[in-house]
């Protein structure tokens, strides 16, 4: 077992954490790999800061009284940090692949409400494509669970032979929804976002960053294309607000900046399917689902 690394009011500062994204890490030989029960808290952080407005305006968020859904997991953001920047953790950071990331909101969160959260490492895996393992979010206010989340992470390495090597097959046909609004990714919004949120990979910040990681152009956030899909939906007359609610995200192709791209969906009762296409409508940046009670 491993001590949980705990701070009060204040996460952790990121500059250093910075530094220590960028230190190699020893040899990561395919079985012998494990991910250690790492774990790290904030007990009494406002969800009421300096960058909420600037989080809200960036992602497309209506001005309220409770923070946007996806709020924690930008104040959770140095602890989930710290977890994959400990000398403990095998991984380097840099080159890990976000895959998936589900939030559940149990009662919506006022502004200036104080929360503690508390983020650990687990539910490790080996896939055809690598290793996955999550990092697990919970935000409590007077000890109730409001929020929680999971987001699941791949680090790639090759099948063990040929053989064990998943056959190419063809993707599922697309399928398209009822309504579709467009939406427009300029070319500085990795900087925006990555300053208000913390998360500064160079594949995010500007072409010539993301072109030494074999990308052509900056990429958007994962975590951004879902928020404005999120905001965007909310805006609908037909949200069911106040509800616990639960967004799924699976990400896809990345949306390239500058860039456009086409939110569309359909609603069924209590749900809601959802995804983000490129600016054609022919290819996937990401897909989810949306369950309200």
């Amino acid at each position: 077992m491993h001590a949980e690394i705990s701070y009060r009011n204040q996460p952790p500062g990121l500059m250093g954490l910075y530094g220590k994204a960028l230190l190699p890490k020893g040899k990561q030989s395919g079985g012998d790999l494990v991910i250690p029960a790492l774990s790290a808290s904030l007990i009494g952080v406002s969800t009421d800061n300096a960058d909420l407005a600037r989080y809200a305006k960036v992602c497309g968020f209506a001005n309220s009284h409770h923070v946007p859904l996806t709020w924690p997991h930008i104040l959770a953001f140095p602890l989930h940090l710290k977890l994959l920047t400990d000398k403990r953790f095998p991984l380097p950071l840099l080159g890990l692949v976000h895959l998936r990331n589900s939030i559940t909101q149990h009662r919506p969160i006022g502004v200036g409400e104080c929360l503690d959260i508390r983020v650990s490492l687990g539910n490790q895996q080996r896939t055809d494509r690598g290793l996955e393992f999550d990092l697990l979010t919970e935000a409590r206010a007077n000890g109730q669970l409001v929020w929680e989340e999971s987001s699941t992470t791949l680090f790639r390495q090759s099948a063990k032979n040929s053989a064990e090597k998943p056959a190419n097959k063809t993707p599922p046909t697309l399928e398209r929804f009822a309504n579709t609004v467009s939406v427009k990714a300029v070319e500085a919004l990795g900087r925006q976002y990555g300053r208000i949120s913390g998360d500064l990979n160079p594949i995010h910040m500007a072409a010539l960053t993301a072109k030494a990681f074999g990308f052509p152009r900056a990429i958007a956030h994962g975590m951004w294309s879902k928020a404005h899909c999120l905001a965007r939906l909310e805006k609908r007359p037909d949200w069911q607000t106040g509800l616990p609610v639960t967004i799924t995200c699976n990400f896809k192709k990345p949306l390239f900046l500058p860039g456009t791209a086409q939110l569309n969906w359909k609603k069924a009762d209590n749900q809601i399917s959802y995804q983000l296409l490129n600016g054609k409508g022919d290819a996937p940046h990401l897909s989810g689902e949306i369950w309200f009670g």
